[in-house]
């Protein structure tokens, strides 16, 4: 696939995904390490610092409010990926055959 690279407009420099994650501050790093969703290291920094400030620099109430984010996002995805009743969580190992 060929794509247009000819333009006068001003391009938007990103570094590298990983070199944006390697940046994140580590608590964020280990909640990303956790997460159930595949987290962009730019939006979760951005949320991180909002509910830092929100919550005078408490980073477990930061990750609270991130894990209620990914919770509802969860909860809004289930019945379009499994229908109206998502698949039972696994306890334990797998039963052996």
């Amino acid at each position: 696939m060929r794509r247009n690279l000819v333009t006068s407009l001003r391009r938007r420099r990103r570094p590298c995904p990983i070199e944006e994650y390697d940046r994140l501050p580590p608590e964020l790093r280990n909640w990303l390490a956790q997460a159930a969703l595949p987290w962009s290291p730019h939006s979760a920094l951005r949320l991180w610092r909002k509910y830092l400030r929100e919550s005078a620099g408490n980073t477990s109430a930061a990750r609270q409010r991130l894990d209620m984010i990914e919770a509802r996002m969860l909860a809004k995805d289930a019945p379009r990926i499994w229908g109206l009743a998502p698949p039972p969580a696994r306890s334990g190992p797998p039963a052996p055959a």
